[in-house]
């Protein structure tokens, strides 16, 4: 019975809002969700109707989803918070323009918003199948998977916080759950940000998993690159420090410091130096790690829109640590071959040093047993 008259209330709602998309005036309000349409269970959105009056009273319906009675002929002004929400909050929503005054004079109705209550599921796993470095012009895929095994995965692109596009994918089946995996591209700076991927069911569209851990995209290869040097040798030992020095004549604000392609914290902030270019320099240690080094530079009003990558860097604190990771050019391989002879010149100046203090060791032994052996004898022969 409560069903009932809750549908026919949404269904009075919804013919009242097309009457006055026929009859009233040609501009509409627009419908907006903070911080986010999409809304973890049990939180709170904060609905906001924008129209051109700056005293407009509004009325809000939902179009889509399970019916609420409780906003049949619900006024407000500009803002309407929901909550704490539940799985019923879901759905489609618009509002109107309303004067009690003038009741002819009427908006049209806003474009639909969607409200998406998440949380209702255990949260799947996102990965980027290649790197969360991508070259500008290059294709990237995001895998989104979860031993659940839902029929939707929705890939969402976050710009400040806000949810600023995203893609939907039928689940495809797996031994121990199911996945989608999104490709995108080619890519440009507007495909940088943050991405997470949700699961669903196709009978509930409005109800969503947990979010996945963040995927942090950046887009590389838009500046000219700048360069990455060691301040001190770059042959070094574990244990000690290692300052590395990205240095450009661009003005970027800020440089950022990967190594095998996995970026290193946030990056520094650029220093004019005195001969007019910008660096950063990255101390490593006091446990530095060997691998290949490359630096990049960024402005401040795009942080994830990166330079071309420096010529790479290996610091071989191990002996293997450079070895399985190709160089990009070949002035770069004859470099590495002289780290590598030096390497071996230093380990057998120091297999050469160990040696002769064995041999020393042995002679000092050697020399000392034998004036033993010659005080015993002389010993006997004073006795006798």
């Amino acid at each position: 019975m409560v069903n009932a008259v809750a549908e026919e209330l949404n269904s009075e709602v919804f013919q009242e809002a097309v009457i006055l998309q026929g009859h009233g005036i040609h501009d509409k309000p627009s419908l907006s969700a903070w911080p986010s349409h999409v809304v973890t269970l049990g939180q709170y959105v904060d609905l906001r109707c924008d129209y051109h009056k700056e005293s407009s009273m509004f009325k809000l319906y939902k179009e889509l989803g399970p019916p609420m009675p409780q906003f049949h002929d619900r006024k407000f002004y500009k803002y309407l918070l929901l909550g704490p929400v539940t799985p019923e909050f879901g759905g489609t929503y618009r509002c109107y323009n309303y004067n009690h005054q003038y009741p002819n004079e009427l908006s049209s109705h806003s474009d639909p918003l969607e409200i998406i209550i998440s949380g209702l599921y255990r949260k799947p796993f996102l990965l980027a199948l290649q790197t969360s470095l991508v070259k500008a012009g290059e294709k990237m895929t995001l895998e989104c998977h979860s031993e659940i095994m839902f029929e939707t995965f929705i890939l969402t692109s976050h710009r400040k916080k806000i949810i600023k596009a995203s893609f939907e994918l039928s689940a495809e089946s797996h031994i121990g759950g199911s996945q989608a995996n999104f490709s995108i591209g080619p890519v440009t700076p507007d495909h940088a940000g943050i991405y997470t991927c949700y699961g669903s069911y196709n009978h509930t569209p409005y109800e969503w998993s947990e979010s996945s851990d963040p995927v942090d995209i950046k887009i590389t290869g838009l500046y000219k690159k700048p360069s990455l040097s060691a301040l001190i040798d770059p042959v070094v030992m574990s244990g000690e420090n290692m300052t590395l020095s990205c240095v450009s004549d661009i003005q970027f604000d800020m440089f950022h410091l990967t190594r095998e392609g996995v970026p290193l914290g946030q990056g520094l902030p650029a220093v004019q130096s005195h001969n007019g270019t910008f660096q950063s320099n990255f101390l490593l240690g006091p446990v530095v790690q060997g691998g290949t080094y490359r630096c990049y530079g960024s402005f401040r009003n795009s942080s994830r829109a990166w330079s071309s990558p420096s010529d790479p860097m290996c610091l071989p604190v191990t002996a293997n640590s450079c070895r399985n990771y190709p160089s990009s050019t070949e002035p770069d391989s004859k470099t590495n071959n002289h780290k590598l002879l030096y390497i071996l010149i230093r380990l057998s100046a120091f297999m050469m040093i160990v040696l002769l203090i064995l041999v020393h060791s042995w002679c000092y032994a050697k020399r000392n047993k034998y004036q033993e052996e010659a005080s015993e004898y002389h010993l006997r022969s004073v006795k006798n």
